[in-house]
C-alpha cells in the first residue's frame, strides 16, 4: 500500500494504490504511521501514486462498520494521523489530483501542504451520512478558520488548488511540490523539529478526538 524511498535528507513516502485512488485501509494507516514515525531524515515527503493524492478511507471498509466498530476505526485513523503530526521530521504533503475526506485529513496532519494546479479538495462524507473522523474537526478550522471549515464540510463541495490556497488549506501552489521538501531539508534538522513542536502544540487533542469518535459511531449505528 506504500512505497518508501530514503534519500540523504528526505524520506519519500508514496501512497501506492492508484487503482483505488490511494484509499487507506486500517493496514495502510498503520503502515503510513510507521513510515513517517520511523524516518531518520529531516523531512518526510508524502504524495500519491497515479491521478489522486488520497481518496480517504477505503469505502469497502467503511461499509462494513457499525456503531460498535466505527469508533475503533476512527481511533485507528486518529492514531495514524497523530503519528504523522508528532513525527520528529518535518512532513510535507504534495497534493496532486484529488484529496477527499481522509485524504484532506492526512494533508492537514502534515506540517506543510503544497498543491499542484491540478489538485482538488473536498469533504464529501456529508452526502453519505458520515464525516471524516481522523482529527479533521480540529485540524480543519485551525487551518482555514471556522467559517471556511463549516462551508467546506457542510456543503461537501469541491475546491480547486487556487481556492484552497486562498482559504489557507495549502500554503503554495506549484508544479513541483517535491522541491518544497528539498527546500526544507536544507535547513537545520533540530531547528525544524523544535519549531514544528512549538507552532503545533496549542490545543487539547485528546478531548476533541474522543468527541469525533463518538459522533462517527452514532452515525454508523445502523451501518452506511
Amino acid at each position: 500500500m506504500l512505497s518508501i524511498r530514503d534519500e540523504e535528507r528526505v524520506r519519500v513516502v508514496t501512497l501506492d494504490r492508484p487503482e483505488r485512488r490511494n484509499a487507506l485501509t486500517p493496514a495502510g494507516l498503520d503502515a503510513l504511521a510507521d513510515a513517517v514515525r520511523d524516518a531518520e531524515q529531516a523531512v518526510v515527503y508524502v504524495h500519491g501514486a497515479g491521478s489522486a493524492f488520497c481518496a480517504g478511507a477505503d469505502l469497502d471498509v467503511v461499509r462494513d462498520l457499525d456503531g460498535e466498530s466505527a469508533p475503533a476505526f476512527a481511533e485507528r485513523g486518529q492514531a495514524a494521523l497523530n503519528a504523522v503530526e508528532d513525527a520528529d521530521s518535518a512532513v510535507v504533503a504534495g497534493v496532486d489530483g484529488a484529496a477527499r475526506g481522509g485524504g484532506v485529513e492526512l494533508a492537514l496532519a502534515c506540517d506543510v501542504r503544497v498543491a499542484t494546479p491540478d489538485a482538488t479538495f473536498a469533504e464529501p462524507g456529508v452526502s453519505m451520512g458520515i464525516f471524516g473522523a481522523w482529527g479533521g474537526t480540529r485540524r480543519l478550522p485551525r487551518a482555514i478558520g471556522e467559517a471556511n471549515a463549516l462551508d467546506l464540510s457542510l456543503s461537501g463541495r469541491t475546491v480547486d488548488a487556487a481556492t484552497a490556497r486562498e482559504m489557507g488549506l495549502v500554503s503554495r501552489v506549484t508544479d513541483t511540490p517535491r522541491a518544497v521538501a528539498d527546500e526544507l531539508a536544507r535547513n537545520d534538522p533540530d531547528a525544524l523539529h523544535y519549531l514544528k513542536r512549538l507552532l503545533r502544540e496549542q490545543y487539547d487533542r485528546d478531548e476533541q478526538d474522543a468527541r469525533e469518535r463518538e459522533a462517527f459511531g452514532a452515525l454508523l449505528e445502523d451501518g452506511l
